[in-house]
C-alpha cells in the first residue's frame, strides 16, 4: 500500500533520521552453509537474519501428528473429530517387538520441533536415521521430550504439562520414528495413549545433510551450551548495528482520534531494523494497548498495521514474559528483535485512534546493516479480530487466521482470546495449506497443542518460541494470550499459504477471538489482512469475573472467578469469589475501585480463609490499609467484613491492591488469594 503518511499528520512526523544514507556500510548476505548439519541448523536458529531471506538451501516444512484420520476434508462429516491422539502412520515388527511409526520421511530433511504429551508415559520412542536397523536415538519418550536425554532447557522443557523439544536431527536418506506402545485403540489402557507433533523440513534432492549421531552431539555440547544462554538472553545476542538505539524524544503525547497523530521514526538507505521498542502510558493502559496502533513502512510499503500489546505478544493489557524474538518487560517497555531489512527507506509510526490521549513513554529501534539481494524479504504483520464468535459446542468451526500469496516464509502468531464461561475453549486443531495442497501438511491435535502446551492448563510459562503470558482461570474463564513464534520451524511458501484454526469449545457460548500473524514477504507478496480500526477501538476490559471487579495489573499468577456454594451456599455474595492462584510472596494485585462522588467512605472488604491461603497486605491507591491479614483456616470459610478505614476519596478509580507477603506456618504453601466483595459506605 503506497502513500503511508497522509498530509494531515505532517506536523506530528518527527523526521529524526530523514535523508541519512545506510547503503555505504551494508552487509554482503552470509554465504549458504556447504552442508546442512546439527551444528549448521544451531546457527540458523539463533540468527534472526535468516528468516528475512528466502531459505537457501531451499526446503518445505511439513508436520505428522496423531490428528484423528476421520478429518478427510472441509466438506466431510468428519472434518472436526477430535479423536487426535495414538493416530500412526502404520505397525511394524523389529525382532519381537511392535513398534508404532509416527514419522517416516525421506531424506535429505531434518526433525525442527517436537510436541507430546499423554496421560501416563510409559513408552520407549526411537530414532531410525538411513535405514539403519539400530535406532541413532533411543529414550522413554517423556525423557527424550521434554527431558535431558539429549538436551536440557530450554530447548527440551514441559511447560503447562506439554512436552516439547527444539533439538535438530537432521538425515540424510531417510528419518523413521516409532514408539514400542501397544494400540490404545485396541487396548483402550492409558499408558499406550499418545498425543503427538513433529515438525520437520523436507529438503530439495541433492541437498548435502550430515545426519544426526550421538558422536556429535557430545562434540558440540559447549556450542548447545551457549545457544541454550543465547536463546534466553535475546537482548544480548550482538547485533551488528548501524545506529544503536534511535529515540523517539519522550514523553511524547499522541492526542485522542478523530486526531491524525504519529509518532515517527525514519530512514532512507539500505539496512535493517533489529530492535523496536515501546512503552505507553495511559489512564486505561490496556485500552491503550489495544488502540495505539503499530505501523511499518518498508521501501514506501505498508508491511504492519497491528494493536501495540498484540504485535509484541502481551495481548490485553501488560503480561509479562520472554522469547526470542519479542519480550514485555515488568515496566510494561514491550520490545521486538525481529529483522526488518529494507531496500531504500524505513517508517515506524504510532497511531492513536482510541479516545483517550496516550503518551510514549520510550520508544526507540536500532537500525543493523543488511545487504539486499533477490531472496530479502520485507516484514510483515497484521491483526484481526472477530467478537462474539457463536461456538457450536462440542463441535468446531474454521476460523482463518491468514490468507497468503507471493513468495514468503511463515514465522508465527499470537492469539488473543476473552472466554466467557468455565469450560475450555481449545479443542480446535490448526490447518495450515501451502502451495496449493489439497489436504493441509500441517493439521494439528488442538489449539493448546499446537502452542506447546497441554490438558487445557491456565498456567503462566515463557520459552524462547511459545508462551502462555496470560490465562485467567480456573477452568480458562477469561483472558488469555498464546504465541508461537518460528526458528527452525517457519514454514516457506511459493505461491500461497493458508492458516486456519479451528474454534472448538466444549460448551456453546460466544467467545472473542484476535489473532496477531508474523510472515516474510518478496517485494509484491500480499495477505488477506487490512487495517481493523473499528475492532481495535472498541471498549477493552481486563476480565472482570465478578460484578465491579475490574484487574488492573497482575504481577503473576491467575485470577478469576470461583463458585463459593459448595461451600456454603449464601456465605459468599453471588456464591462466588475473586481466586487468585500460581502466584507468590512479593506478587501484587490491583483491581479498580470507582468512586463516583467526591466524599468520605468507610471502606471495609470480604475475603477467604482456607488452609491453602496466604498472608496478604491490602493497599488503596499506594498506601497500607491497616496490618496484614493471615487467611490461614483449617477449612474454607468468609472471614465477614474486614474493616478498613474512613478514607477521603476523589470521583474517578482507584487501585485497590492485594499483596502477598507469605503464609501461615500451618498453611499449605499454595499462597492463595479469595476476594468475595469490596465495599464503599458513605458517612
Amino acid at each position: 500500500m503506497r502513500n503511508p503518511l497522509p498530509d494531515s499528520c505532517a506536523k506530528f512526523v518527527l523526521p529524526l533520521l530523514a535523508g541519512l544514507l545506510l547503503s555505504t556500510c551494508a552487509a554482503v548476505p552470509a554465504e549458504s552453509e556447504a552442508e546442512v548439519s546439527l551444528e549448521s541448523l544451531l546457527a540458523e536458529m539463533i540468527d534472526r537474519g535468516r528468516l528475512a531471506r528466502l531459505p537457501d538451501p531451499a526446503y518445505t516444512c511439513r508436520q505428522a501428528s496423531s490428528f484423528d484420520p476421520k478429518s478427510t476434508g472441509p466438506d466431510e462429516e468428519g472434518w472436526y473429530a477430535n479423536g487426535d491422539h495414538s493416530h500412526y502412520r502404520r505397525t511394524e515388527m523389529r525382532g519381537d517387538r511392535v513398534e508404532q511409526v509416527l514419522l517416516d520421511a525421506e531424506g535429505p530433511g531434518a526433525v525442527v520441533r517436537w510436541w507430546v504429551t499423554s496421560g501416563e508415559y510409559v513408552g520407549t520412542i526411537r530414532i531410525y536415521l538411513d535405514g539403519a536397523e539400530e535406532p541413532a536415538v533411543e529414550a522413554r519418550v517423556d525423557e527424550l521430550i521434554g527431558g535431558e536425554a539429549l538436551v536440557g532447557a530450554p530447548l527440551s522443557a514441559e511447560r503447562a504439562r506439554g512436552r516439547n523439544l527444539y533439538l535438530p536431527i537432521p538425515y540424510a536418506q531417510r528419518c523413521v520414528i516409532t514408539f514400542d506402545r501397544p494400540d490404545y485403540w485396541e487396548t483402550k489402557e492409558n499408558k499406550d495413549r499418545l498425543y503427538y507433533q513433529i515438525n520437520y523440513r523436507a529438503y530439495e534432492a541433492g541437498t548435502p545433510v550430515r545426519s544426526f549421531s550421538m558422536g556429535e552431539l557430545e562434540r558440540l555440547g559447549p556450542r548447545l551450551s551457549e545457544v541454550s544462554s543465547t536463546l534466553l538472553a535475546p537482548a544480548d545476542h550482538p547485533r551488528d548495528l548501524l545506529l544503536p538505539a534511535i529515540g523517539l524524544p519522550s514523553p511524547h503525547e499522541l492526542p485522542p482520534a478523530p486526531s491524525d497523530a504519529i509518532g515517527l521514526l525514519a530512514g532512507e538507505g539500505e539496512g535493517a531494523l533489529t530492535r523496536i521498542s515501546v512503552r505507553l502510558e495511559a489512564e486505561d493502559l490496556a485500552r491503550a494497548l489495544r488502540s495505539t496502533i503499530l505501523e511499518l513502512y518498508f521501501d514506501g510499503e505498508w508491511t504492519v498495521w497491528c494493536p501495540v500489546g498484540e504485535f509484541f505478544g502481551s495481548g490485553v493489557g501488560v503480561n509479562p514474559y520472554r522469547g526470542w524474538y519479542r519480550t514485555v518487560a515488568e515496566d510494561g517497555t514491550m520490545t521486538c528483535y525481529w529483522v526488518m531489512p529494507f531496500r531504500e527507506s524505513y517508517t515506524v509510526a504510532l497511531r492513536n485512534i482510541g479516545d483517550q490521549p496516550v503518551t510514549v513513554a520510550e520508544g526507540s529501534v536500532e537500525v543493523g546493516r543488511w545487504s539486499w539481494d533477490d531472496r530479502s524479504m520485507h516484514f510483515h504483520a497484521g491483526w484481526h479480530q472477530d467478537r462474539e464468535v457463536e461456538t457450536v459446542g462440542a463441535n468446531g468451526v474454521d476460523w482463518n487466521y491468514v490468507e497468503l500469496s507471493g513468495r514468503g516464509v511463515f514465522a508465527g502468531d499470537s492469539l488473543t482470546l476473552n472466554n466467557r464461561v468455565q469450560a475450555w475453549w481449545g479443542e480446535g486443531d490448526e490447518k495450515i495449506w501451502v502451495d496449493g495442497e489439497d489436504f493441509p501438511s500441517h493439521f494439528g491435535t488442538g489449539t493448546e497443542d499446537y502452542y506447546g502446551y497441554a490438558w487445557c492448563t491456565p498456567h503462566f510459562f515463557e520459552a524462547p518460541f511459545h508462551a502462555q503470558p496470560r490465562a485467567e482461570g480456573p477452568r480458562n474463564y477469561g483472558h488469555v494470550t498464546n504465541s508461537r513464534t518460528r526458528a527452525l520451524d517457519a514454514i516457506p511458501f511459493t505461491s500461497d499459504l493458508r492458516f486456519d484454526m479451528e474454534i472448538w469449545h466444549w460448551a456453546k457460548t460466544r467467545v472473542d477471538y484476535a489473532i496477531t500473524t508474523y510472515w516474510y514477504g518478496a517485494p509484491g507478496a500480499r495477505s488477506n489482512r487490512s487495517p481493523e480500526p473499528e475492532e481495535a477501538a472498541h471498549p477493552v476490559t481486563l476480565y472482570s469475573p465478578k460484578a465491579g471487579f475490574q484487574i488492573l495489573e497482575r504481577s503473576a499468577g491467575n485470577a478469576g472467578p470461583q463458585a463459593m456454594a459448595g461451600y456454603g451456599e449464601g456465605l459468599w455474595h453471588d456464591d462466588d469469589q475473586l481466586w487468585w492462584t500460581e502466584a507468590q510472596p512479593g506478587d501484587r494485585l490491583d483491581l479498580a475501585l470507582m468512586v463516583e462522588e467526591i466524599g468520605t467512605y468507610q471502606l471495609s472488604a470480604t475475603m477467604t480463609r482456607a488452609v491453602d491461603y496466604a498472608i496478604v497486605q491490602l493497599w488503596l491507591d499506594g498506601a497500607k490499609l491497616g496490618e496484614p491479614i493471615d487467611l490461614y483456616n483449617d477449612g474454607v470459610v468468609p472471614t465477614g467484613p474486614i474493616q478498613l478505614g474512613t478514607h477521603e476519596l476523589e470521583p474517578g478509580r482507584h487501585a485497590f491492591g492485594v499483596e502477598i507477603l507469605g503464609a501461615n506456618e500451618k498453611a499449605v504453601k499454595k499462597y492463595m488469594v479469595g476476594l468475595d466483595r469490596i465495599l464503599l459506605q458513605p458517612e
